[in-house]
């Protein structure tokens, strides 16, 4: 028996249908409001700079700007895409935020359902 389980289960539960990803990633950046937020993901979406985008209204965010305390409540956006597609999906970013400085995070997609990274590939696909 290994710690924290029957090992039968462990290898049921294993990662039976994911394969590892070297190429998705999740960006996330913040944007002022809905609105922007919402006109943010139809952009990339239709741009094909992404392949899904979520929002998060409300999110609290605490920070220091220009030296100053700052608090204030964003929308905060989830961006799935490519190693291929980040470098123009990140100047949208900046073409479009309304801050001065957007944040914009890559985190790599290490595992993940390997018929959604497939669709996320497929989605975001240069096409010429």
């Amino acid at each position: 028996m290994t710690p924290g389980g029957d090992p039968a289960m462990l290898t049921a539960l294993s990662f039976t249908g994911c394969r590892l990803s070297s190429r998705a990633l999740l960006v996330l950046t913040t944007c002022a409001n809905r609105e922007e937020a919402d006109d943010l993901a139809t952009a990339l979406v239709e741009a094909r700079l992404a392949a899904c985008v979520n929002r998060l209204d409300g999110v609290g965010s605490t920070f220091l700007w220009h030296s100053k305390l700052e608090r204030d409540e964003e929308t905060l956006v989830l961006i799935k895409t490519t190693e291929d597609r980040f470098a123009a999906l990140e100047l949208a970013i900046r073409d479009r935020a309304s801050y001065e400085l957007p944040e914009v995070i890559a985190v790599p997609v290490h595992r993940g359902s390997a018929e959604y990274l497939d669709w996320l590939e497929e989605s975001v696909a240069d096409k010429d």
